[in-house]
């Protein structure tokens, strides 16, 4: 009975503390949406000079929702001037570039400054600003390679080429006869990797990130593509506009005054002072005057951004895991109920058996990361409740684990010996006696290594919720790589912290089976009458 009463204690609490949580962050959410104080500004906040990560708020930076971080760069500048003519506050929404339209249309940001082009496509899903920056484009490439003295298309032949996932840069590579038109990357930091490491020839983009990557690595070159005969972009192709939801006309028009406002010279001077402000990448000195180690000057400048990240990395994984044990425990003792001799009560029990299957073919059948923007983004869009970010993630991380360990520990009730089942039965058990106190804790037993791979799993695949711009491990350590651009070695370290926090939760899990498992060491005779024999 103690056992039993333990375990719903257990339940109750985790489900009160999840229940709790939504609430309040709804209720965050909702007094948010109220304040009219506040302009919400979506951006990656990872593409130098435009807009990057910062650990402070030095020369203007602006906090960055649900983080300790702020951002800064020429679209915050732009936002700012924008936030002061409104009398609003400027809170950045720090998403990737796939999850910048989602969040407008679905309400979470107010307006996205973004270096984005008005193309005909994306006028379908939202209205766009008159520009407030225009450029040329350019093929980013390196010195020495042979493509830097291109004066015509055709001169790319050959050449190796790219352009960012999402953007009709990509398209443009198909202007480039013989050009080798690579994979798409998902962002800039990416393309400026691969062309360090060789794996490309170059990639296009707009003339100002040739300039700013040319601050940090001083052998970039960029050859102009629209002064080559052929070249065709369209005036929208050229300019950056400010994206505003269709549904918020007033604020379209409100954006618009403003950026009349904001002259070229002005604009320029904007721009100029982004491109010094960007994050430098040259190591600091230390009080000796000598150089440090890229490692610790790393550390010193981003390590509350790395134990921050570690820290949301184990309350996803945590949470996940221990919701997802009760979800799975719940939906396993479900599917083992014996069938009901009553018609009623059969037909009851097989429907909610169908709908359980439902739940789990559908949360193990597809990625969660398909999973996070459909539930980010798909409940804010058409329901219009507006969750947090970190809560929608605990509650993904949870029915997707919980989908997993259902069979689980579907397996382990049905796989321990009949025989166990029937000598309850023969003592009077009633079934839920015999879950409780005989079946359930040898099941639970023997599913605690899969368990455990399940908590590794989640530590791992909490990556894949930078889709909703959580910043767990991965989202800090793809910041930090981008505006250092030291790709290997930071992610190299970001492994190392990995392996460690792997390392460390499987052996703590292990000595929780040894514990389970008792002492071996026993005498077969302890418990037997000793009959002592009189001396002859």
């Amino acid at each position: 009975m103690k056992s039993k009463t333990r375990w719903l204690v257990a339940l109750f609490a985790v489900v009160f503390t999840l229940i709790s949580g939504l609430s309040l962050n709804n209720n965050q959410a909702s007094a948010a949406k109220k304040d009219d104080g506040v302009l919400k500004v979506a951006m990656e906040a990872n593409y130098s000079p435009n807009n990057w990560t910062q650990t402070d708020k030095s020369n203007g930076a602006v906090p960055i929702d649900g983080s300790h971080t702020y951002a800064n760069g020429y679209d915050v500048k732009i936002a700012k001037i924008i936030g002061k003519k409104l009398h609003k506050k400027i809170v950045v929404m720090k998403t990737e570039w796939d999850g910048l339209l989602p969040a407008l249309t679905s309400g979470k940001a107010d307006l996205i400054i973004a270096g984005m082009s008005p193309t005909p496509e994306r006028e379908k899903a939202i209205n766009f600003t008159n520009p407030y920056w225009s450029g040329v484009f350019v093929v980013v490439t390196k010195a020495g390679s042979k493509y830097l003295n291109a004066k015509k298309l055709t001169d790319f032949k050959g050449a190796r080429l790219t352009a960012q996932q999402g953007t009709f840069h990509y398209q443009l590579i198909n202007q480039l006869p013989g050009a080798k038109k690579e994979p798409n990357m998902k962002d800039f930091s990416a393309m400026r990797q691969s062309l360090i490491s060789g794996t490309i020839d170059g990639y296009i983009a707009d003339s100002t990130e040739a300039i700013s990557f040319k601050m940090v690595d001083p052998d970039i070159r960029a050859v102009p593509l629209n002064p080559m005969k052929g070249f065709h972009v369209t005036k929208a192709q050229m300019v950056s506009s400010i994206g505003v939801a269709k549904t918020n006309p007033k604020l379209l028009k409100q954006v618009n005054k403003v950026l009349a406002t904001i002259s070229k010279s002005k604009r320029t001077k904007l721009m100029t002072e982004a491109i010094k402000e960007q994050p430098k990448t040259d190591s600091k000195k230390g009080k000796n005057g000598k150089k440090q180690s890229w490692l610790i000057s790393m550390l010193k400048q981003y390590g509350g951004m790395i134990m921050s990240g570690i820290g949301m990395t184990l309350l996803l994984a945590a949470v996940g895991t221990i919701a997802g044990f009760f979800i799975g425990l719940f939906v396993g003792i479900i599917r083992t109920i014996p069938t009901p001799t009553t018609s009623g009560k059969k037909w009851a029990l097989k429907f909610v058996d169908w709908l359980l299957s439902v739940y789990i073919e559908i949360f193990r059948g597809t990625p969660m990361m398909v999973q996070a923007a459909v539930i980010y983004y798909g409940i804010a869009q058409f329901w219009h409740i507006n969750i947090d970010r970190t809560a929608a993630a605990l509650i993904i991380v949870s029915i997707n684990t919980g989908a997993y360990l259902a069979e689980i520990i579907r397996g382990g009730i049905i796989s321990t010996p009949q025989g166990q089942f029937e000598a309850a039965s023969a003592l009077g058990m009633t079934h839920n006696q015999r879950m409780w106190h005989i079946i359930l804790p040898q099941a639970i037993r023997n599913c605690l290594p899969s368990i455990t791979n399940e908590f590794i799993v989640n530590i791992k695949d909490t990556s894949v919720l930078s889709i909703i711009s959580v910043s767990e491990l991965f989202f800090v350590g793809s910041t930090i790589a981008s505006q250092t651009f030291k790709f290997f070695p930071t992610y190299l370290t970001i492994s190392a912290i990995y392996l460690i926090l792997t390392f460390t939760i499987t052996r703590i899990f292990n000595l929780i089976e040894k514990h389970l498992d008792g002492s071996k060491d026993y005498n077969l005779m302890a418990n037997q009458v000793q009959v002592a024999t009189r001396d002859k």
